[in-house]
């Protein structure tokens, strides 16, 4: 499978500057593959509310910082999606656990 391309990258914190609100550092990152999304949309176009793929990372007011996502499986079970479709978004995983293995490198 090909590398996912990525759409967009929200600073949630900046549209929140914008309008005069305060939130601590928040990013939205959307990402996907549209081969691999396409198929699955075919197969249940309801799936499309949760594609392209989406990684939250926030800090909170402690300074921690945290990441999330939907699990594959849990995308799996909410749209009745099979084990050979469900392939096509398991990649979040070792993509996240990439980038921050990397981030932590440097």
């Amino acid at each position: 499978m090909s590398l996912p391309c990525i759409f967009a990258r929200i600073d949630q914190q900046a549209e929140a500057e914008k309008v005069g609100l305060s939130l601590c550092p928040t990013q939205l990152l959307l990402f996907g593959n549209p081969k691999a999304g396409t198929s699955l949309m075919v197969a249940e176009p309801t799936i499309a509310l949760d594609l392209p793929l989406k990684i939250l990372a926030w800090e909170a007011t402690d300074g921690e910082v945290w990441v999330s996502y939907n699990d594959p499986n849990y995308l799996k079970q909410r749209f009745s999606l099979s084990d050979e479709l469900v392939k096509n978004i398991a990649i979040i995983a070792p993509l996240i656990s990439q980038a921050l293995s990397s981030a932590d490198r440097q």
